[in-house]
């Protein structure tokens, strides 16, 4: 696969963000769209499952700290469904003790995300985790 291939491959991504901010969701949603990607964005946790499902994105960018579940739940509940089980799952996050990106990782996710991020860090990382998917 040639280098403009594979840029283009990714660039074509669907990626789903799940958080209970607005700002934050629009943010991270125009932004993506603007580097190409197909993004969706939901607030709701429980929503965001149902999104994930029919949306089937190539990723999923998960807030942990949510009102009725958090994202550890979202979590698991992609990894229990055939359907979402292999969509890797960024969690980010405010939280910063260990015992969070630990409990992330048993969840199911593939990385932990420290909030504050710029918009440039998050688009490095989600290219850097499409292209291992693409491999």
């Amino acid at each position: 696969m040639t280098k403009f291939s594979e840029k283009k491959k990714i660039k074509s991504a669907k990626i789903l963000v799940i958080d209970d901010e607005p700002e934050i969701t629009d943010i991270i949603e125009t932004f993506l769209e603007n580097a190409g990607y197909e993004v969706k964005s939901e607030n709701s946790s429980v929503i965001g499952i149902e999104r994930a499902k029919t949306f089937l994105p190539d990723l999923i960018l998960l807030d942990i700290m949510m009102p009725f579940m958090d994202g550890y739940e979202v979590c698991k509940e992609l990894k229990k469904d055939e359907d979402t089980s292999k969509i890797p799952v960024v969690f980010l996050t405010g939280k910063d003790a260990r015992s969070d990106e630990g409990k992330s990782f048993e969840a199911g996710g593939d990385l932990f995300v420290k909030k504050p991020f710029s918009c440039e860090r998050l688009l490095e990382i989600v290219k850097v985790v499409l292209v291992s998917l693409n491999k």
